[in-house]
């Protein structure tokens, strides 16, 4: 457990309060309120998502998260904010669960640290039934080809910034490649946030039955 994986987890919720003020806790609620039966968030952090999720609608939530200091801070925050929910520490590339055991997958902002995008993405697709959803809400690689050239050159000092943070990656194009139906994309921008993250998408897709 690093000392800056213990300061990062500590000012995580800091340092993206500007940003869910303006306009990401809207984005985050709009797409877990799509969330339906036995649920399973990646990369749960401190649990910014919990109080989004639709209790008609949601049987069973089960957090994933691979850091301990994070973990520390999300499960008395789960325990005290929803009773369906459960917190396992995992990586999203070796989820401890068995094949076709969720109806919906969600990911947000976590695409873009997992060490490994086509193994996260790889068990998402098996742990998902047969016509079951992911719900994706990520920053991503910029389409303007100059925005993305500085995304490139930046990417080694925001991954040292960000605990691993990759702010050039082509999520939906891993997401597709994952054997996924792309359903719904929404590109918009990352408010209040570095221009080397600015590029944000959030959709839906489904596992083919």
């Amino acid at each position: 457990m690093s000392l800056y994986g213990r300061l990062f987890a500590r000012f995580y919720d800091r340092g993206l309060a500007a940003s869910e003020a303006a306009g990401l806790t809207q984005h985050r609620a709009a797409l877990l309120a799509l969330a339906r039966g036995r649920v399973l968030e990646l990369g749960a952090g401190t649990g910014l998502n919990l109080g989004h999720y639709d209790p008609a609608g949601v049987t069973e939530l089960v957090l994933t998260e691979p850091e301990e200091p994070m973990l520390r801070r999300l499960t008395p925050r789960a325990a005290a904010n929803d009773p369906r929910a459960t917190t396992v520490r995992a990586p999203a590339e070796e989820l401890p669960f068995a094949d076709a055991s969720f109806d919906t997958v969600v990911s947000t902002l976590t695409l873009c640290t997992v060490r490994d995008l086509p193994a996260a993405l790889a068990e998402a697709h098996r742990v998902l039934v047969p016509g079951g959803r992911l719900l994706f809400l990520e920053h991503v690689r910029a389409d303007e080809a100059r925005d993305a050239r500085r995304q490139d050159r930046f990417a080694p000092l925001w991954r040292r910034v960000g605990h691993g943070c990759h702010p050039n990656r082509d999520t939906l194009a891993a997401i597709a490649a994952a054997r996924f139906s792309v359903e719904r994309v929404d590109h918009d921008r990352f408010p209040k946030a570095p221009r080397i993250i600015e590029p944000l998408i959030s959709g839906i897709a489904v596992r083919p039955s």
